[in-house]
């Protein structure tokens, strides 16, 4: 794996990659099994991916609970595995959750940077009452200690309401690095893009975190810059599942080479697949336990086991998994796991 400076972080993201949100894999009695965490990398390095994010919602808030003590082992494993797994000729951007108040999160970033992550993805959620200036305080005192990307959480998991000033002088941050763009909502994400544009930076990337519209989100050059500013990859719960097809789509993004109707076809297909993992039906309760089953079936997970006992599928979710995989073979990489999974397993 190339050790990423600054400058070669910022190209790497800037080309666009696909980006997983890591799983946390979780016996049936709820232990944790590194074992099983290792050949997810290995998954994700071997489909393509451009780099992983460890710590974040996909991985279980509930791992920084004492009670569980998992924060830095999870962190720590991820990181020796990719040091030990990627390519030594490939960009790799190692990404670390970094949650809480000002306190926590400068811990956090510290902890990160011990074990070699590249940035840190910064999840505001504690700050629910800060004002802006609060807010850009914050991030700008966690850039300080390690490369940052911001976090537009939507408001459904946890997140709040960013307006465009708050974007606006958190793009002048010199730190920062992209911005992972999941408020779920278009005039929130429009927001987002135009603060960027007109900051004038065109160093930071956009990455999507709408698991409603990635595709939409992906091919459309937004009307503000010159050229115009492009979302250029996916940090994804969703990109978790179907790696390597992922990494296929955004390949053929770069392309352009489908009609706008075309396009709005493979957009509808790949939401209506993520309905049914994500959960919206249920306000996205089941988002969790959904990605984990459908790489449990596929033999990567050992359980969909969550950290909290009461977190499972929702009522009648189990039912459209099976819908989604029966539809839309397009968007999983069953044959590809099958073919490798003992290799991954056994390494």
């Amino acid at each position: 794996m190339i050790s990423l400076d600054s400058g070669t972080l910022r190209r790497h993201l800037s080309e666009g990659q696909v980006i997983p949100a890591m799983p946390l894999a979780l016996n049936e009695d709820r232990s944790w099994s590194p074992y099983h965490q290792r050949a997810l990398l290995r998954y994700y390095a071997d489909a393509g991916a451009g780099g992983v994010a460890v710590g974040v919602h996909t991985t279980q808030f509930e791992i920084r609970d004492p009670k569980h003590g998992l924060f830095e082992a999870v962190l720590e494993c991820c990181a020796t595995e990719v040091r030990s797994r990627v390519n030594p000729g490939k960009s790799f951007a190692m990404i670390s959750g970094i949650c809480g108040n000002t306190e926590q999160a400068v811990g956090e970033a510290a902890l990160a940077r011990k074990h070699g992550y590249h940035a840190g993805l910064l999840s505001l959620s504690a700050l629910g009452q800060a004002s802006d200036r609060q807010l850009v305080d914050h991030c700008r005192e966690v850039a300080s200690l390690i490369p940052a990307i911001g976090f537009y959480l939507q408001p459904g998991i946890g997140g709040r309401t960013y307006g465009y000033r708050f974007w606006r002088e958190f793009a002048e941050i010199d730190g920062v690095l992209a911005i992972k763009i999941a408020p779920f909502n278009r005039y929130a994400t429009l927001e987002v893009v135009r603060a960027v544009a007109d900051s004038g930076r065109e160093d930071i990337a956009l990455y999507t975190g709408n698991d409603d519209n990635i595709i939409h989100d992906l091919i459309t050059p937004f009307p503000w810059g010159n050229p115009p500013r492009r979302i250029v990859g996916g940090l994804l719960g969703q990109w978790a599942v179907g790696t390597r097809k992922a990494v296929a789509l955004l390949e053929e993004v770069k392309k352009s080479d489908k009609s706008a109707a075309e396009w709005a076809a493979l957009n509808a297909s790949l939401t209506d697949f993520n309905s049914a993992i994500f959960d919206p039906a249920n306000e996205f309760k089941g988002c969790i336990p959904g990605i984990n089953e459908m790489l449990r079936r596929d033999g990567l997970m050992p359980s969909r086991r969550c950290l909290d006992p009461h977190e499972d599928l929702s009522p009648g979710q189990e039912a459209e998994l099976e819908r989604v995989i029966q539809a839309y073979p397009e968007w999983q990489d069953t044959t590809f796991i099958a073919e490798n999974l003992d290799r991954w397993m056994n390494l």
